[in-house]
C-alpha cells in the first residue's frame, strides 16, 4: 500500500511517501515559513523527485491533531484537497500516536508529549514490544503536575518523544521519575510516523473520504477561550 503522508501539527512540516512500512522518500522543512506556503509545494516536489504520481497512491494520511490549530487546519485542508482531486481515501492520524511510531522499535513504555502552552502538554502513553504499539491512554491535554502524578502511579520507566519531550523531561526528572529522552533525530514529529500510524488504521478498515476529515483540537482555541471569558465577565 502506497501512502502519502502529511505532518504540519507543529513548527516543522514534513511529507513522506511510504509503501507499507518502507520509507520511499521524505522531506522536512523547519525554516520558519508558514505551512500554507510550503506543504503543497513539498508534496509536488517530493512526488516529482521520486518519479511518482499522486494517482499512484493508495491512501492519503494526515496528522489531524492534537497540535497547532493553524497547522492542523492547513494539513487537513491539504489532505482534503488531494483526496477530492483523486478520490483517494484518507486516514486522520493522532499526532501523538504517529510520534510514538518513530520509536516503536524500542521495547517498553513510550510517552508522547507536545507543548500545549498555558502550563499544559498534549500527552498519550503507549507500550511497544519492539515491533508494535499498544495504546495505554487516550490523547489528552494535561498539566505537567497532573502528568507527574499519573506517571508516579504507573511506575514504569518512560521514553519521552515529541516536541514537548524536552520540557517534560526537565519537569519529570526533577520529580524523580525514571524518564529518558528519545534521540534528537527521532524525537520530533515526522510524516513517516504519520504513514506508519495510517497503515495500522487502514489494516483495521478505518479510512474515510476527504469530506469526513476534521482536525482534533482536544481543547478550545485561544480566541474561543477569550470569547467565553468575555461572556462570563459580562454575565
Amino acid at each position: 500500500m502506497k501512502i502519502l503522508a502529511l505532518e504540519s501539527s507543529a513548527t516543522a512540516a514534513s511529507v513522506a511517501v511510504c509503501e507499507d512500512q518502507e520509507l520511499i522518500a521524505q522531506t522536512i522543512l523547519h525554516t520558519g515559513l508558514t505551512h500554507s506556503q510550503t506543504l503543497l509545494p513539498m508534496v509536488e516536489e517530493l512526488l516529482a523527485a521520486s518519479k511518482l504520481r499522486l494517482s499512484g497512491m493508495d491512501l492519503i494520511a494526515v496528522a489531524a491533531g492534537p497540535g497547532s490549530f493553524t497547522g492542523l487546519r492547513i494539513g487537513v485542508s491539504a489532505a482534503k484537497g488531494l483526496s477530492w482531486s483523486t478520490g483517494l481515501p484518507c486516514v486522520a492520524c493522532s499526532t501523538l500516536e504517529s510520534m510514538a511510531w518513530t520509536v516503536a522499535h524500542c521495547e517498553g513504555e513510550i510517552c508522547a508529549l507536545m507543548d500545549a502552552r498555558r502550563g499544559q502538554v498534549y500527552h498519550a502513553r503507549f507500550y511497544s514490544d519492539g515491533k508494535r504499539l499498544c495504546r495505554r491512554s487516550p490523547d489528552q491535554a494535561i498539566s505537567l503536575e497532573d502528568l507527574t502524578a499519573v506517571l508516579m502511579e504507573v511506575g514504569a520507566p518512560q521514553l519521552l518523544v515529541g516536541d514537548g519531550a524536552k520540557l517534560g523531561h526537565q519537569y519529570l526528572e526533577r520529580a524523580g521519575l525514571p524518564v529518558t529522552l528519545a534521540p534528537p533525530h527521532l524525537r520530533l514529529q515526522n510524516a513517516w510516523g504519520v504513514a506508519r500510524c495510517a497503515l495500522e488504521s487502514a489494516i483495521r478498515g478505518e479510512t474515510m473520504s476527504g469530506d469526513a476529515l476534521v482536525p482534533t483540537y482536544l481543547r478550545l482555541s485561544q480566541a474561543e477561550r477569550e470569547r467565553l471569558e468575555r461572556e462570563e465577565h459580562i454575565g
